[in-house]
């Protein structure tokens, strides 16, 4: 296979807000995209909207059979039943790939599932928003994101490279490779953990009336508190041993904060400030 060209037709498993985002972008890049997804009207508005070339509400053989790329865009445990059930359809030279966020949980046996000649090479986007649904896709959340190419020695090098490849076609501003231990390291941290705090922040009150009162450092704290909990609480149980480390970290700094305002420890505080300030300054670059 080729590096990406338009002459490459691709298949998106999962039309929500992700897999739709993803339509978009490939589209308007002048690919033919087809999309699977198990709501009719999700698939009847991505046509209207002209977000897909083809779709249907079942899984068509001929559409599986054609694809050169195939995006999988479904929660860790519905991707890996549907590789199951369907995955022998897949004509030898297709590369699969996904969004999921988990990997060390699932690669190995989906590449176990796949015949010879169909490849996985692991992915994920590193975008999104507090809305779901392919309604509200929007191929300009990958603007300035970030891509994770997430292989293993079952990858080969020109699969690895059609994955970033297809990162920067969407528009990713950077793409990165991790193993999946990696990957699910850095997720516990900056993705799962980030939701448990902002979880935390806003079921450990039963105020009513704490709107009426904060202002913009509380809303961006918990912007993502705004949560699915079926995807979210399957993330955190797949991912449950990196994410409990990352708590723990987590927590031992939380708890030496809170040692240095109960010791009046200004000058530990103030040093602890200029740190945290330092290191954010990097995002704003």
């Amino acid at each position: 296979m080729q590096i990406i060209n338009k002459e490459i037709r691709i298949l998106i498993v999962g039309l929500g807000l992700i897999g739709g985002s993803y339509a978009k972008a490939l589209k308007k890049k002048g690919f033919y995209v087809t999309a699977i997804n198990n709501d009719p009207s999700a698939i009847d508005y991505a046509l209207k909207e002209k977000i897909i070339d083809e779709g249907y509400s079942y899984v068509n053989e001929d559409a599986v059979k054609s694809c050169t790329i195939a995006i999988f865009a479904l929660y860790p445990k519905v991707f890996t039943q549907w590789i199951k059930e369907y995955g022998h359809l897949f004509s030898e030279g297709t590369l699969i790939t996904d969004v999921t966020g988990v990997k060390e949980c699932i690669v190995d046996e989906i590449q176990s599932l796949l015949k010879p000649g169909v490849e996985f090479i692991a992915a994920h986007p590193m975008a999104g928003k507090e809305v779901y649904g392919v309604e509200n896709s929007d191929d300009k959340i990958f603007e300035g994101a970030n891509y994770i190419v997430v292989p293993t020695e079952k990858n080969t090098p020109e699969a690895i490279e059609i994955c970033k490849d297809l990162g920067l076609v969407m528009g990713f501003n950077k793409v990165s490779v991790l193993s999946p231990k990696e990957h699910d390291e850095m997720i516990g941290f900056v993705s799962q953990l980030t939701h448990c705090i902002a979880v935390g922040l806003m079921t450990c009150s039963d105020n009513e009336h704490l709107v009426d009162y904060t202002g913009d450092s509380f809303r961006d704290l918990t912007r993502i508190a705004r949560i699915n909990e079926n995807m979210w609480s399957e993330l955190f149980m797949l991912n449950k041993d990196a994410l409990l480390e990352q708590f723990e970290r987590f927590i031992d700094e939380c708890n030496t904060l809170k040692s240095m305002i109960s010791n009046e420890d200004t000058e530990g505080l103030k040093e602890k400030m200029r740190l945290s300030t330092k290191r954010r300054a990097l995002f704003d670059k």
